[in-house]
This record gives C-alpha cells, sequence and structure tokens, in this order.
C-alpha cells in the first residue's frame, strides 16, 4: 500500500554512478542531471556545502577546513556517508518539480561487474537511505550494451568495452547475459595520473587533476594524429617552486598514456581470445563496441583494431551509454528482469 502510495509522487529513475560523473534518468523524460561526482566538506562541522559541478569547481582551490571530494574510487564506494548524501542531492533535484516530500522512486544503478558482494550491498544501502523505495542493480557493460542499441536478448555474440573514470569492462553479451567478462581499475583517472606522472618525470612540473584531464581531452591519443595537435602544459616546478609552462604535443601525451592504454588492450585481446567461436564469429561481424568517456580517446578504436584484427566502433553519445541502458530497463522493467544483478528480494514491488 505505502509503496503505491510513494509511487504516485516519484519518477522512477535510472542511475550511472561514475567515479567521475553522475547521470540520472527520469522515467518519461530521459537524462536530467549529468554532474560530477564530487562532493565539497567542510571538515570542521561536517557539513556538505556543494555537490557536483559547482564541488567540483572547487578542487585544488579550498582552504585547509574544506576538502572537495570524489566518493566513489574505482567505481565503487569509498565513502559510504558522503555518497549517501550525494543520491539523496540527485534523487531530490530530480523531483525538484514535484512533490519531492513524498519522492520514493524505484531506482536502476549500474554498477562495475567486478564488484563483490560488499561493494555490491554498499550501493544498494545507499541508495535506500538516500530515498530510493526499491533498486534493482545492473551491470555497467550490460547496460552499456542496452544504451547503444545491441540485440543483448538475442543468441548472438555482443562485445562491449565500457571505459569509465575508475574501471574498464570488457563484456562479451549473448541471450540476456555476460559470456566472458573482465573488469580492470585502469581507466580515465588512470591516464589522468599517466600525464601527471610523465609532466613529473620528464619536466620536473607538478600537475593538478584537472589540468592532466584537459590535457588528456584536448590533446591526447593513442593513435598517431593525422594533424599534430600542442597545448601549454601549465604548473609548479620542482625544483624551483614556481609557476612554469611547457608546450607540449599529442606524441609526448600519447607516450605517456601507453601504459594504460596497453594494459586495457591486452584485456579486451585477452577476452576475445576467451570468447566461445561461435559468439566470436558474431562479434567478427558486428565489430568491437566502445562505450564510455575513455571511448572518446583519439584513435583507441584504431589501436584495438589493429591488435585484435576485429573491427571497432565507437557508439554514438558514448558517455550517456550506460545510463541510457539504465533508462531503457526502467521503461520496461518487467520485460528486462533477466538482465538484472539477482537479489534475494522476490519479485517486482509497483
Amino acid at each position: 500500500m505505502f509503496n503505491r502510495f510513494f509511487g504516485v509522487f516519484s519518477q522512477d529513475l535510472g542511475v550511472d554512478l561514475g567515479t567521475a560523473n553522475t547521470l540520472v534518468y527520469q522515467r518519461g523524460k530521459g537524462i536530467v542531471i549529468n554532474e560530477p561526482s564530487v562532493v565539497a566538506i567542510n571538515i570542521k562541522t561536517k557539513q556538505i556545502l556543494a555537490i557536483g559541478a559547482e564541488a567540483r569547481r572547487m578542487i585544488g582551490k579550498t582552504p585547509a577546513h574544506i576538502v572537495a571530494m570524489r566518493p566513489l574510487r574505482d567505481g565503487v564506494i569509498s565513502d559510504f556517508e558522503v555518497t549517501q548524501q550525494m543520491l539523496r542531492y540527485f534523487i531530490e533535484k530530480a523531483h525538484e518539480h514535484s512533490v519531492a516530500l513524498f519522492a520514493r522512486p524505484r531506482v536502476v544503478i549500474g554498477i562495475p561487474s567486478g564488484v563483490t558482494e560488499v561493494e555490491r550491498r554498499a550501493v544498494e544501502d545507499a541508495s535506500m537511505r538516500a530515498g530510493a523505495r526499491r533498486v534493482f542493480l545492473i551491470e555497467e557493460p550490460m547496460a552499456a550494451a542496452i544504451g547503444a542499441r545491441l540485440p543483448v536478448q538475442d543468441a548472438a555474440g555482443n562485445l562491449v568495452v565500457d571505459i569509465g573514470g575508475g574501471t574498464t569492462e570488457v563484456a562479451v553479451i549473448s541471450l540476456g547475459g555476460v559470456v566472458v567478462s573482465r573488469s580492470i581499475r585502469i581507466a580515465g583517472d588512470e591516464l589522468n595520473d599517466d600525464i601527471i606522472r610523465y609532466a613529473r618525470d620528464e619536466f620536473n612540473l607538478l600537475l593538478g587533476e584537472r589540468t592532466a584531464e584537459e590535457i588528456k581531452i584536448t590533446i591526447g591519443s593513442s593513435w598517431e594524429l593525422a594533424d599534430p595537435l600542442e597545448m601549454p602544459m601549465r604548473g609548479r616546478d620542482l625544483v624551483t617552486g614556481l609557476p612554469k609552462e611547457v608546450m607540449v604535443n599529442d606524441a609526448q601525451i600519447r607516450q605517456a598514456l601507453t601504459r594504460s592504454t596497453r594494459i586495457i588492450v591486452n584485456h579486451v585481446k585477452a577476452t576475445v581470445e576467451e570468447t566461445p567461436p561461435e559468439l566470436l564469429a558474431d562479434v567478427m561481424e558486428r565489430g568491437i563496441i566502445l562505450i564510455g568517456g575513455g571511448a572518446l580517446l583519439r584513435g583507441l578504436d584504431q589501436l584495438l583494431s589493429s591488435v585484435t584484427q576485429v573491427p571497432v566502433k565507437v557508439t554514438d553519445d558514448p558517455l550517456t551509454a550506460v545510463v541510457r541502458g539504465c533508462g531503457i530497463v526502467l521503461e520496461d522493467i518487467e520485460a528486462l528482469q533477466e538482465v538484472l544483478v539477482p537479489t534475494p528480494s522476490p519479485g517486482i514491488v509497483r
């Protein structure tokens, strides 16, 4: 009875709870929130000062008693209480034009395929305490494949590579299930760290995380470019302590990223080698589908294709594929029940 009552005032949500960004899909409306997974906290009073885009602007610019932090690391919750507060903020923001006092939505949340039972339970508990009345979990590769409009319920192989902020998920999907999968905690954040290390080792230059990410987005690549790119790299000189600027080009940044891109490519190759022959024939015909923010790294599709000898395609709008998949499941949750992660709770709560 209470679930039906809350359902009248709630609009069910699909959530891509990412290490770098959180996206929210509202049933019947589409994607309504796309904000960084960042929370600013006053450590003296334990008060949360800002969440999302406003908090991200504070990274590296706060006084000692204010910390701008990301409560998720490597795709899983690292700070339960802060994640709960962040989720509550996003749920309330999605309902700000409705009767938010009674908002208790059903929520479909994407999780990495390699999480432990404890990490999975932490996502469920944080969501319930944040105001959800029922939580459904879906593995991110499955959600990404659904968001890319792949026929996941057919008897055919679909290979997706989802490169997010904290994890890279590689999975072969057929008949509504994951046949072969790998999950590694090397993704967008690690690529940023590679650039920070390169600047320190080559130029004695200390970079901030946001600066490294900007360089990655602007001139980063994993394959030689037809038109060379360059930009200034600005930070603090580790020898003098003074500001320093160095011009860097795409070849240098490509060299910096080589370690992480090689690991990602090797895991994709290993997944291809483990794929059953019948499904591999489908993959060769359909191609490998690149999804997530990391899919936008220039030339990554060419690098993967050259190593695996399989065509590689970047899906349309790869950044939103996971949340779109959560939304598609949300719109017809009864028909797509088989793609969800099994939970002890029986049935569908209406």
